[in-house]
């Protein structure tokens, strides 16, 4: 069955994926990481570009390497990269090699200083790099007390020290003596920086230096800030002997995560000055008020609690001569983001950018930093209902610099400073290429012709474009083009013989027309070559996990064993579904926040219309339908047969979250807010509260020791379907299992479970 068919076989017979890929130093290779058969290693490879067979490193070879994420000076004549926790830095005239440090710590953010050195970070300190004067010192950060710090004032040391003359003389002469040590430090080009001291009442989250190394923008927390009472899960199978137990994060609404607080520091004299948020606009303003009132709760007082950063990188950008800095501010509450200037003699916040969503902010697309000619801030806003680009010079308002329905992102200013070149799925929502914005002329044009782009970067001189792309039955692979544009050159295909033989099935890509005003519902169908007439056949429906993820594109899919299940269900006469339904990635704003405070209700609207169009358009048998699917899937099958029973005879729910009061803070509390405020969006979503539903035949299965959606949410439905004396259903524990699966054998064992289950009653 799914064994001899390879479906749920160790992936390592298909052929390793490109995981990684980076340009040489010369732009004649690739230098590129692949999964070593058999073992988790991963060996770092060569490609030529120029075409050839790929190389392997040797360990001899590793300390010539480059290494991914490089950064370049503004004449592209250098460039500074981190490997193995260590600085590097390479001259692209010649391709000579300057190992900066050699440290037992993990130095990081490294680039070039205003003045032509290199500045990185080791832990809270930052360095400075100069080739006729080697490397110093510039900042040190400490989450301590100043020790030469003024006391408090106290009305009794206030009269000890008016009364008793001997006490007033010490003080005096310590200060004088701390003043003569600052003049000398001042004076003396050979002394470290003084520490900037910031307290022993917080935590060092992040930091940031400015080119000049004059400036620091620092971000804390409080320290031992208590986010919640903590999980505890037990494992079983265990080396020991033993059951033991392991800490798992803590439940949705135990406690807000820790809000961040903003200096900006005095690189030289380590002078410390918070920086308020009071200019954010709409900072003052709780969007939850309504529901606060509702639940019985304070109004909040105050302004809103902000974390800096997100997904997409630093919270921190600075302009290359340092005299402007940008800093990416979000609500706790998820409903805003701001982006900010810094004034950096006052030392105050200056509103740039504000983007507001009543339900939440994305988790991607907020990346944003300076152009080149150091005076324009540039953005990634969905504010149009499409992630896109904006820029804005000094105080101009924001201009919107690419638009339409479909999404820019990962966003790469252009080797000249001239535009942008960035990924875009104009052509339809899943096909993705390499788009340029030229900001003279404001034209966007694709630069790739791949349909399954799945990143890319610039070569050292910036004239071509090494790209990883792939396809349905295509890992992720290796192709060179022009920067300008123009045909790609494929440079690797690691796919396996066997693998390669395989007659696999197409998948046809869709569109479902919505019957409930959603527009159209993009899947992937996987059919027979030729329909028998008047046959009905019998259906499956799949659903992919995460909620905002993309399953219906050109890539090569997130759910590859799942891809190979489907051809192997169409080969035993089914017809399968896969749909993109709402929330999922890749289709704007409203599509992903249709589900706020309503989880699982617009997404099986979905699935109906998506079954209403395969018995209508492909000869489905309305009567004989299932559906199964993983994490997310797995609340999407119990959604479907609690909440819409007998429209499907069997489901198959792997590692399915049941109970959302159960799931993590960040992710949760984005869509149905928190329990406490919003219970009615907790029971109006959750698996649990429609239980009584269940009619049809129900497979759980789900890893013993998933630390994402834990193992208690299977066992305590379990427990409900028993008081509700329900039949029909079953239960497949694994006991070496986390959220996915990485074993070979648990991957069959479920899968056969599955087959049987459809065999069994869609027959």
């Amino acid at each position: 069955m799914c064994e001899r068919d390879g479906a749920m076989a160790d992936p390592d017979w298909i052929g390793p994926p490109v995981e990684r890929a980076w340009w040489s130093w010369d732009g004649r290779e690739a230098q590129l990481q692949l999964k070593r058969e058999g073992s988790s290693i991963r060996d770092t490879w060569r490609q030529p570009v120029a075409g050839g067979a790929l190389h392997k490193v040797a360990d001899a070879e590793r300390a010539g390497l480059d290494a991914p994420d490089p950064v370049y000076d503004a004449a592209r004549r250098r460039m500074v990269f981190v490997r193995n926790g260590d600085v590097f830095l390479r001259e692209l005239g010649s391709g000579a090699l300057v190992q900066l440090t050699r440290t037992g710590a993990a130095e990081s953010q490294p680039r070039f200083a205003a003045d032509g050195g290199v500045t990185w970070r080791a832990g809270h300190d930052w360095f400075l790099w100069h080739a006729d004067g080697g490397t110093v010192q510039v900042a040190s950060l400490k989450a301590e007390k100043d020790p030469n710090a003024r006391p408090k004032d106290d009305s009794l040391r206030g009269q000890q020290l008016r009364t008793l003359s001997t006490l007033r003389r010490d003080r005096e002469l310590r200060e004088a003596q701390r003043a003569q040590e600052e003049s000398w430090r001042r004076a003396d080009p050979t002394r470290a920086p003084a520490p900037a001291f910031l307290g022993d009442e917080v935590e060092i989250v992040d930091s940031s230096l400015s080119p000049d190394a004059r400036h620091l923008l620092v971000v804390t927390k409080k320290k031992g800030y208590e986010e919640g009472r903590e999980g505890r899960m037990p494992t079983y199978v265990t080396e020991s002997g033993y059951e033991e137990f392991e800490d798992v994060r803590t439940r949705v609404g135990r406690q807000d995560p820790a809000p961040h607080t903003l200096w900006l520091v005095d690189a030289d004299d380590g002078r410390v000055r918070e920086l308020k948020t009071d200019a954010l606009p709409g900072i003052a303003t709780d969007p939850l008020a309504a529901l606060r009132k509702a639940a019985g709760k304070e109004p909040l007082k105050g302004l809103r609690p902000i974390q800096a950063g997100g997904e997409s990188g630093p919270a921190v950008r600075w302009s290359d001569d340092g005299r402007l800095g940008a800093v990416m501010l979000r609500a706790v509450d998820n409903k805003d983001r701001w982006i900010a200037g810094v004034d950096l003699e006052a030392a105050r916040l200056q509103p740039r950018h504000r983007l507001t969503d009543p339900a939440w902010i994305n988790w991607n697309f907020n990346d944003f930093g300076w152009l080149p000619d150091n005076r324009t801030l540039w953005f990634l806003s969905e504010e149009s209902g499409y992630s896109h680009l904006y820029t804005q010079a000094g105080a101009e308002k924001p201009r919107q610099r690419t638009s339409g329905q479909w999404e820019a992102s990962s966003p790469v200013v252009a080797a000249d400073g001239g535009g942008f070149l960035f990924l875009c799925n104009r052509a339809w929502p899943g096909d993705y290429e390499v788009c340029a914005l030229d900001l003279a002329s404001g034209q966007v044009r694709e630069l790739t012709a791949l349909d399954g782009v799945e990143d890319f970067s610039l070569s050292p001189d910036g004239r071509q474009l090494l790209l990883r792309y792939s396809d349905s039955w295509l890992p992720p692979q290796l192709a060179v083009a022009p920067a300008a544009g123009g045909p790609a050159r494929v440079l690797t295909d690691t796919r396996a013989a066997a693998f390669k033989a395989r007659d696999w099935i197409a998948p046809e890509y869709v569109q479902v027309p919505s019957k409930h005003g959603a527009g159209t519902i993009w899947g992937k169908f996987y059919g027979p070559k030729d329909y028998q007439p008047g046959r009905r056949y019998p259906v499956v429906m799949f659903v992919h996990g995460a909620g905002y993820l993309q399953n219906v594109s050109e890539r090569w899919p997130n759910y590859f064993r799942e891809q190979m299940f489907h051809q192997l269900l169409v080969e035993r006469g089914y017809l399968v579904l896969d749909l993109d339904y709402r929330a999922s990635e890749g289709y704007g704003r409203a599509w992903r926040t249709a589900i706020y405070r309503q989880m699982g209700h617009p997404e099986l609207e979905d699935y109906l219309d998506g079954l209403d169009w395969l018995v209508a358009q492909r000869q489905g048998d309305r009567d004989r339908a299932g559906i199964y699917g993983g994490s997310y899937g797995g609340f999407m099958t119990f959604m479907a047969l609690f909440r819409a029973p007998g429209t499907f005879k069997a489901g198959a729910a792997l590692r399915p979250v049941v109970d959302w009061t159960q799931y993590n803070h960040e992710y949760t509390s984005n869509i149905l807010n928190t329990p406490e405020l919003d219970p009615e969006a907790y029971l109006r979503s959750s698996p649990i509260e429609f239980a009584d539903g269940l009619q049809d035949h129900l497979l759980i299965a789900h890893g013993m020791i998933d630390d994402n959606v834990f193992f208690r949410d299977s066992v305590v439905l379990t427990q409900k379907l028993i008081e509700l004396r329900k039949d029909d259903w079953e239960i497949a524990p694994y006991p070496l299992e986390r959220h996915g699966f990485t074993r070979a054998d648990s991957w069959l064992d479920e899968y056969k479970r599955i087959l049987r289950l459809f065999e069994r009653t869609l027959k």
